[in-house]
């Protein structure tokens, strides 16, 4: 079984991502890189990329994630950030931590593309 099948599937990942916004919205450190942007347009590119990430049937078709964050100035701090109210957010769902923990597995190769600053 996938862990979008585990996570509960699209439903699922709709939830988390919606939930994920709250959180990085409401996070001083976070917010500004939020502001002013299109959080509609976030959330489908982020539930795209996050269903296809967990094995989901969605495609991401999106940028490139270095191009996308290239010149942001995104911290390692600020990219474990992310990575956390992501996690947090299914794990508000019930997804038990070994899931989450798969989840952050796979989110943590994309460190290199995404942070751009010390």
């Amino acid at each position: 079984m996938s862990i979008y099948d585990a996570v509960g599937g699209a439903t699922a990942v709709q939830a988390a991502v919606d939930e994920f916004y709250v959180r990085v919205t409401a996070d001083p450190t976070l917010a500004p890189f939020f502001a002013n942007r299109d959080l509609n347009r976030l959330k489908a590119h982020q539930r795209a990329f996050v269903a296809a990430a967990i094995g989901g049937p969605e495609v991401y078709q999106g940028r490139d994630l270095a191009t996308v964050h290239a010149t942001l100035g995104i911290t390692g701090a600020h990219f474990d950030a992310v990575v956390d109210h992501l996690i947090a957010s299914f794990a508000g769902l019930g997804v038990p931590a070994e899931t989450t923990g798969q989840l952050g597995a796979i989110l943590a190769p994309l460190r290199s593309d995404i942070v751009t600053a010390s």
